[in-house]
């Protein structure tokens, strides 16, 4: 498939622009192999590219002269094999929940078993917590139940808002944007004792019927969970669906903020800043 990425500031007046973080270079695996990458960036920049904590590639992006616009591009071209309906070779020790990760693999997760928001009443963990049938249950089922129930509770609502909710405003709100969905799920994980992680990227929809994209491909966020023998696990909270068919992944991390395509700062007058526009297309 081909993926354009087109991402364009405009300013009122001549701004100077910082570094940007860029990540937009498809994340490759034995599910997905990428044939070429091209990007452009105007005005001109420096562009110098490296692996992030969790090997991530990252492109930043250095300027000289000043401008009122700027444009980044991206163009991939790559093959997708993920199955719809994969199947989980889960250790044994791990069928049924709770279990105990490894010294090194509690280790190796370190934060992403931790969870990032305050829940001082603690409402997300009793809504986790209402999951579990029972002791021990079996550790798919649970997180498959998991995945559908945040569907189920929360309804899809498209939001561009800069941040994300807290997963407890989520949960109290009952709508959220498919970050806001993801960030729900991988909270109610570590609450569990979880190891899990935010993934962006995008969502490919030749139909249009998947949610979270209104054409036929979006930029995206879904979750990954850490279950020994299986790996990691991919969840799409937003369309209850497991496995990375229709997924195309971009960057995974602890939170959310550490994985947005575009990150940077502009020097200029305080309305120097006049809008944003986003265009993705994802094709076969």
């Amino acid at each position: 498939m081909r993926i354009r990425h087109r991402t364009t500031y405009s300013y009122n007046g001549l701004v100077s622009l910082r570094p940007h973080r860029l990540m937009l270079r498809p994340r490759e695996s034995r599910e997905l192999r990428l044939r070429s990458m091209e990007l452009a960036v105007e005005p001109q920049a420096t562009v110098t590219w490296a692996h992030d904590v969790a090997g991530n590639i990252v492109a930043t992006a250095t300027f000289q002269a000043m401008t009122d616009r700027l444009v980044i591009e991206s163009l991939a071209e790559l093959e997708l094999d993920a199955v719809a309906w994969p199947v989980f070779d889960v250790a044994a020790s791990a069928i049924f929940h709770p279990f105990s990760y490894s010294t090194d693999e509690r280790i190796d997760l370190g934060g992403l078993t931790a969870p990032q928001y305050a829940d001082p009443a603690e409402r997300l963990r009793n809504w986790s917590q209402a999951f579990v049938r029972s002791t021990p249950t079996d550790t798919l089922a649970l997180l498959k139940d998991i995945n559908a129930g945040v569907a189920a509770w929360v309804s899809y609502q498209e939001r561009d808002d800069e941040g994300t909710q807290s997963p407890v405003e989520t949960l109290e709100r009952g709508w959220g944007s498919c970050r806001d969905m993801a960030v729900l799920f991988i909270e109610a994980m570590r609450t569990l004792g979880l190891g899990a992680r935010i993934v962006s990227g995008y969502l490919q929809n030749p139909g249009r019927e998947i949610v979270g994209s209104a054409g036929a491909g979006t930029t995206h966020a879904w979750a990954e969970v850490y279950v020994p023998g299986a790996g990691w696990i991919t969840f799409d909270p937003t369309n209850r669906s497991v496995g990375g068919a229709n997924l195309i992944p971009v960057a995974v991390g602890r939170d959310i903020r550490q994985v947005m395509p575009v990150v940077g700062e502009f020097i200029g007058m305080s309305d120097a800043f006049e809008a944003m526009t986003v265009e993705v297309s994802v094709r076969s």
